[in-house]
């Protein structure tokens, strides 16, 4: 039989949220055949899409029996996965984005894949003009309050890349910026001492695949005494709006960030 020219995969396995929440911006959503458990954007992908993995792991003999012809999934945790998949035969894409301009490449990409590279060079345009508007309002402001971002808790992670740069772009300071750019979360471990000398005046949390015990958290030697605790500064965000790499961050996550940093904005924009 003659090779044919196809129109991109068609039965796509998504190993994490935002290639599926991409997926259904796209219009693209029937060519997902699984997701991941922790799937929460658009809840309509978990009452369709059968479950096949969690994050570091999954079924690899569940995802074989779906006969995808991708596989996506996303960062150096899920090298064994893909390693086992890759053994299995299967054709495995692994994304590793770490800042906002990795993501939109990654969001074009997805889409010249599944052959919808105009529809995801308008949804990138939005995105950007979002990030634009907002780079305006804040650019310049004087008196930015310091800020924490909490990934995880033992050890003490800060935020990734992508999320500094929302903190930066809602009119905060992350005090740990230049510790936001190690790609390996290793990299990005923090101490005690180390926030109580950044003595941030907000503190928020997003702890990645569990909520956030804010009880347990100022029990730690030292945090009592930070501005953002005496000032009752503490926020948690939910994981799916901030620590998912697609487009949540740039949406919900980044008017969440807005709204605990700079309330006096007027944002988000409105409609046009």
């Amino acid at each position: 039989m003659a090779p044919i020219i196809t129109n991109g995969p068609q039965r796509i396995v998504c190993l994490t949220e935002e290639p599926t929440e991409i997926l259904y911006a796209l219009g693209e959503q029937d060519r997902i055949v699984g997701i991941s458990a922790y799937t929460v954007r658009p809840p309509e992908a978990k009452e369709t899409k059968p479950v096949v993995s969690a994050f570091i792991g999954g079924s690899v003999k569940k995802i074989k029996a779906l006969n995808p012809d991708l596989v996506i999934g996303f960062s150096d945790i899920q090298a064994d996965l893909a390693r086992e998949l890759i053994a299995e035969n299967l054709q495995v894409l692994i994304f590793n984005q770490r800042s906002i301009q990795e993501i939109l490449d990654v969001i074009l990409t997805l889409g010249r894949i599944v052959g919808a590279g105009q529809r995801a060079r308008k949804l990138v345009d939005g995105y950007i003009s979002r990030l634009e508007q907002l780079d305006i309002l804040t650019a310049g402001r004087s008196g930015r309050p310091r800020v924490y971002f909490e990934e995880w808790d033992d050890p003490i992670i800060t935020g990734i890349e992508w999320v500094s740069q929302l903190i930066e772009l809602a009119g905060g300071n992350d005090v740990f910026s230049d510790k936001s750019k190690g790609k390996l979360a290793k990299e990005r471990f923090v101490t005690l001492e180390d926030i109580a000398a950044a003595d941030p005046e907000i503190y928020l949390a997003s702890w990645c695949g569990k909520p956030f015990d804010r009880d347990a958290a100022l029990a730690r030697p030292g945090l009592t005494e930070i501005t953002a605790v005496k000032s009752n500064r503490i926020h948690e965000l939910p994981a799916e709006i901030i620590l998912q790499p697609g487009p949540a961050c740039l949406t919900d996550g980044l008017d969440r960030l807005v709204e605990l940093i700079s309330p006096d904005l007027s944002w988000p924009p409105t409609p046009d």
